[in-house]
């Protein structure tokens, strides 16, 4: 237990930036579906990588594309 102190694993990489996509899209739901779990929770920013600006946008897009149908709220 003691040798893993101090052990950092490499940063993550927001997806988005690399891209170079300014506005995420709700319609996108390929995409968007990276960002989800199986239960159909919303994945956190330290667990999906992305920078705050885009997992504002992401969390956004999600919920717009459950409201329209596009995406299910949960997985039976």
């Amino acid at each position: 237990m003691a040798r893993d102190r101090g052990r950092r694993g490499r940063r993550k990489v927001c997806s988005f930036c690399v891209d170079k996509i300014e506005q995420v899209d709700y319609k996108e739901v390929g995409r968007l579906r990276r960002y989800i779990t199986e239960r159909g929770k919303i994945l956190p920013r330290r667990i999906s990588g992305n920078c705050a600006k885009h997992q504002r946008q992401v969390t956004n897009a999600i919920k717009r594309a459950r409201y329209m149908a596009l995406m299910p709220y949960t997985v039976d």
